[in-house]
């Protein structure tokens, strides 16, 4: 705990920087961080979350994804891709023709015409809604092994998110970036004070996982979620992080695709841009 501390204490400084700075700024600190605080871990290797540096970690999650667990989720997914709405569409016809591999890289994206921050998941939605079906829950289920089905297909491409020069594109990167660095809850806590000062440090017996690359492997399957499923599904997808990182500070979350948490995963996902995507994954 008294690491952890000292790095908030001396972490000030970067999320000073990172306030007053534009998009490109931000992204250079951000990199230019994660570099220094981790000199022999390689760039692409962030999206490995913790495991890119902690090598025992790493030796146990590489054993499990030789068999990993969110298999049987990703083809629930595929069946769900494929299979015709009421109206005979499918949800291909909702992405301009585009090959499903091609689709997990392009969110999330500012919508101009909705003004607002578009993502995976609420695309899905809209996509069932336009075609007469009832929208899933953003959390967990179906939507999360949809979504999975969409990023597996999508890895290996490369994220990037493109803050555009609108002043309400801007003005939502600047509230997901508020969201991140400002303190909230019982515990005063901020998504940066763990996952940027304190990264690589213990809390109890869990390392801290870099803020860099955290976004690219979600949907994810934990073994978290599993045990406490009745059903053993432990999928959840990135708002439903976000949700349980926040009851974790002792805040009160906001709701899975919320502007708030829209807007977090616009910031987030931009200070990951250049890395790929390698959904779904696999976490404690």
């Amino acid at each position: 705990m008294k690491k952890l501390k000292l790095a908030l204490s001396t972490g000030l400084m970067l999320g000073v920087s990172v306030v007053l700075a534009g998009p490109a700024d931000d992204l250079a600190k951000f990199r230019d961080y994660y570099k220094t605080r981790f000199p022999d871990t390689q760039f692409a290797d962030f999206v490995n979350g913790v495991y890119s540096i902690d090598a025992g970690s790493r030796e146990q999650w590489e054993s499990i994804e030789e068999f990993p667990p969110y298999e049987e989720y990703v083809d629930r997914g595929r069946k769900m891709w494929n299979k015709a709405f009421a109206n005979g569409k499918t949800y291909s016809s909702c992405f301009k023709g585009k090959a499903v591999g091609e689709i997990r890289p392009m969110f999330p994206y500012w919508d101009a015409k909705k003004a607002r921050v578009q993502t995976l998941e609420s695309a899905l939605n809209e996509c069932r809604q336009a075609n007469g079906e009832k929208p899933l829950k953003a959390k967990k289920g179906k939507l999360a092994h949809l979504s999975a089905y969409v990023a597996y297909e999508g890895r290996g491409k490369k994220i990037n998110v493109v803050i555009p020069d609108d002043p309400k594109a801007k003005a939502a990167y600047e509230a997901g970036k508020k969201f991140f660095y400002a303190k909230r809850g019982q515990l005063n806590l901020a998504c940066a004070d763990c996952h940027v000062y304190g990264s690589g440090l213990k809390v109890r017996a869990d390392l801290l996982s870099p803020g860099l690359g955290q976004v690219s492997h979600f949907p994810v399957f934990r073994a978290k979620w599993s045990g406490a499923d009745k059903n053993g599904d432990g999928f959840g997808t990135l708002h439903r992080r976000y949700g349980g990182c926040n009851k974790q500070v002792r805040a009160k979350p906001f709701k899975a695709q919320s502007t708030e948490y829209r807007n977090l995963e616009f910031f987030h996902t931009y200070m990951s841009n250049g890395l790929e995507f390698n959904g779904p994954g696999y976490r404690k």
